[in-house]
């Protein structure tokens, strides 16, 4: 991997790392200053590295030299040394006795426990999703205002706000009680949902499929799964849930970056291992007495890892939509049942569900109608996919939609001769 490559994917896998065990270091009231350690660092890195080339092992490098900095600071600061050891005496090299410990064990405890002192009730839950994606995941404004569906300026002071709410009541970076992790559970689920889908769906990247962030959302939730306080049924639904999304990554695009659609997938790169893996943990979230959102999607994800292309699948997919939409309504749920809908009981009752939701502002409901109307009325088909491609953010999209709009045209214009 080339230098201008690197740090980019660095600072994607390793900034966060960093950062949650000085987050853990310094606490939530400073957390400004982790963030200028950790950036310093990657500033240079990216010139030491212009200049003499890469070292050896550059993820060691990045946890040197920022473990570095952190020590210089406290050697230079007897305030803050004061408050991280107050128990020992304090000297001028007292600063060298403090661990920073960047081991995996380390990171992954201070990780889960950023997690939850950020999905504290004292914020709101739409900032405590916020937060987290853009501490813990190092999100940009950008892309949560994507996430959320909404505009930076207002992302931007939700996110100022919090942190300073979080200083004002003086949070603490630790693993609260057992009641408090019970009520904090849904917030954090739904960060590594968000998390999760800004990568397998981004539409802040001109990228369709964006598997760092994927990978990093299946990590920390399988983190949740290793601690006994944590590994509860919802959790495992939602592991469940990724895994079975992830076994068909290698299908969804093909060598262009064009999104290839379920039914023409080649079932042969799905991964197996996956959706075993998912099947495994969709087995540990049927204990207990709760059926969650999570459950619903991860048992509609799995029956999409089945190869067979049946009326009992779709019927049974058809079943669980409905279920989820009596649990948590949303367009773009109805929307995504009238596809099974269409399997199931035909394409022109999907075509009435789906023009009953009117989403005329969604690139999606263009192209699922563009995609139904397609050998039924191609005129209508053409308008739909228009509509879509004027809608559609990313490249791999408007590539996708262009293809079956020149399909449909070529169709047209040997139909005339």
């Amino acid at each position: 991997m080339q230098e201008n490559e690197l740090i980019p994917h660095l600072f994607r896998t390793e900034y966060r790392k960093i950062i949650s065990v000085l987050y853990k270091l310094f606490g939530i009231e400073h957390i400004e200053i982790a963030e200028d350690i950790v950036s310093d660092t990657f500033l240079l890195a990216s010139e030491t590295w212009g200049q003499k080339g890469l070292p050896k092992n550059p993820t060691a490098w990045l946890y040197t030299v920022s473990k570095n900095k952190a020590l210089d600071f406290l050697r230079r600061n007897k305030v803050f040394l004061e408050k991280i050891t107050p128990e020992i005496e304090k000297t001028e090299t007292t600063s060298q006795e403090i661990e920073i410990d960047l081991s995996n064990k380390n990171i992954s405890d201070s990780q889960l426990q950023i997690m939850f002192a950020i999905c504290n009730p004292c914020i709101s839950t739409e900032a405590q999703v916020g937060l987290s994606l853009n501490i813990l995941c190092g999100f940009g404004i950008e892309e949560i205002a994507d996430a959320f569906l909404s505009n930076k300026e207002t992302i931007y002071k939700r996110l100022q706000r919090a942190k300073e709410k979080l200083k004002t009541e003086k949070i603490k970076i630790e693993l609260p009680n057992q009641h408090e992790i019970n009520s904090r559970l849904e917030a954090v689920l739904t960060t590594l949902y968000l998390l999760f889908s800004e990568g397998y769906y981004s539409t802040s990247q001109n990228t369709t499929l964006r598997k760092d962030l994927c990978l990093e959302a299946l990590r920390l939730n399988l983190m949740l799964t290793e601690k006994k306080e944590t590994d509860t049924p919802i959790v495992n639904a939602l592991l469940a849930l990724m895994c079975f999304h992830s076994s068909r990554f290698e299908a969804r695009t093909n060598q262009s970056g064009e999104t290839i659609l379920y039914e023409d997938q080649n079932i042969n790169l799905w991964n197996i291992e996956l959706i075993n893996k998912g099947e495994y943990y969709l087995n540990r979230a049927s204990q207990g007495n709760q059926l969650s959102k999570y459950h619903l999607e991860a048992a509609i994800a799995y029956w999409h890892t089945q190869k067979s292309d049946t009326i009992e699948k779709w019927e049974s997919i058809l079943q669980l939509y409905n279920k989820l939409l009596q649990i948590e309504y949303s367009p773009i749920t109805a929307l995504n049942r009238t596809y099974a809908l269409s399997k199931a009981n035909g394409i022109k009752e999907a075509i009435f569900e789906a023009e009953k939701l009117n989403l005329a502002d969604n690139q999606f409901y263009h192209s699922l109608l563009g995609n139904l109307y397609s050998n039924i009325d191609n005129i209508k088909a053409l308008q739909h996919f228009q509509a879509a491609l004027k809608l559609a953010k990313s490249k791999a999209d408007q590539i996708t939609i262009s293809n079956a709009i020149s399909r449909l045209i070529v169709e047209k214009e040997n139909n005339k001769s």
